[in-house]
């Protein structure tokens, strides 16, 4: 049962989503994450675009097996090409080094490295995921099943986004899972942010790092990285590429603010 603090605490982080004001999944509760997660803008767009792709399946229908074989395709291929995007784009250098892309590159994957716990960041914007989505599901649907194949394909996009971004809230949220699946994976997600960054590229699945050679389990397996905050965009990096330098309004951190702290009054809290 909570008490009157807790719950004016709860309320409080509620009205956020009125203020504007960004949540700190470091330190919110798993029911305050519900109502984060449950009325946030791009959430509800997917949720939008889910009946509106849903019933364009429906009405494209030709029959059950053209509407039903592109599910498990794209629940097999989309795991794999968010891993490739994740590891060969977001973590690249490219993007940053061009003045062009720069933007583009802090929204989606910089910000949530240098701020793992802030809600804002930790979701992509809708103008990258969206159209992402659909050119990688809509061609294969389409090759399956036609119109109703391409719909059903990117339907089931969408309900896996909204899987995958939740299960991303939980890893970062200040909370320990009670099921033994989920407790596993936050762990792996965990070792990405915050031992090395070149390692365990998935978040529900891991099965890409296994074949592609990206997956560890524990800290003692590799070196713990200098660049896990700031994916190699250093001071250095930044005096030669200062466009994200000069986006963000400050030089580039080797760890969030939260960590800096923790780790000057005990070594240990920062991983």
């Amino acid at each position: 049962m909570s008490t009157p603090r807790s719950g004016l605490r709860f309320w409080r982080n509620t009205a956020s989503l009125r203020t504007g004001r960004s949540f700190d999944l470091g330190k919110m509760t798993l029911p305050q994450l519900w109502m984060a997660y449950l009325t946030y803008p791009s959430i509800l767009l997917y949720f939008a675009l889910i009946i509106i792709s849903a019933v364009l399946t429906v009405h494209f229908w030709t029959g059950t097996l053209q509407t039903l074989i592109p599910v498990p395709a794209v629940i097999a291929i989309y795991p794999t090409a968010w891993y490739l995007i994740h590891r060969f784009i977001l973590h690249g250098k490219w993007l940053y080094r061009n003045r062009w892309t720069s933007s583009v590159w802090k929204r989606i994957h910089f910000d949530h490295h240098q701020d793992p716990h802030l809600l804002d960041v930790l979701f992509g914007s809708p103008l990258n995921t969206v159209p992402t989505m659909a050119i990688i599901t809509m061609p294969v649907g389409a090759a399956i099943g036609g119109l109703d194949g391409l719909f059903s394909a990117f339907t089931t996009s969408l309900v896996m986004t909204c899987i995958y971004e939740f299960f991303h809230c939980i890893q970062h949220l200040a909370y320990k899972p009670r099921w033994k699946w989920v407790a596993h994976i936050k762990q792996l997600h965990v070792l990405h942010h915050f031992h090395h960054e070149d390692g365990n590229y998935g978040i529900t699945n891991y099965l890409p790092d296994r074949i592609f050679g990206s997956f560890y389990r524990d800290a003692r397996e590799r070196p713990r990285s200098q660049h896990v905050f700031n994916l190699g965009y250093t001071i250095d990096e930044a005096s030669r590429y200062p466009w994200v330098m000069k986006l963000t309004g400050s030089p580039p951190k080797d760890r969030p603010d939260g960590a800096r702290a923790a780790k000057k009054n005990k070594p240990e809290a920062a991983i």
